[in-house]
């Protein structure tokens, strides 16, 4: 994922920042407690298909 779309990217609740997990593919919001998936590099920002967090962060 390129760096310039992570820096603009924001939470759809929050409006915060993410977090970018490699390992998993996924765009983290500490706030809200939510994953979202990056698809074919492609990030998938609806709450909707966001899966909730533990406390992993």
């Amino acid at each position: 994922m390129e760096n310039r779309l992570l820096e603009v990217l924001v939470c759809p609740l929050c409006k915060g920042p993410l977090r970018h997990d490699k390992d998993k593919q996924e765009l983290l919001c500490k706030h809200d407690q939510l994953a979202f998936p990056i698809v074919d590099g492609i990030p998938t920002m609806l709450v909707d298909d966001a899966r909730k967090l533990n406390d992993d962060l």
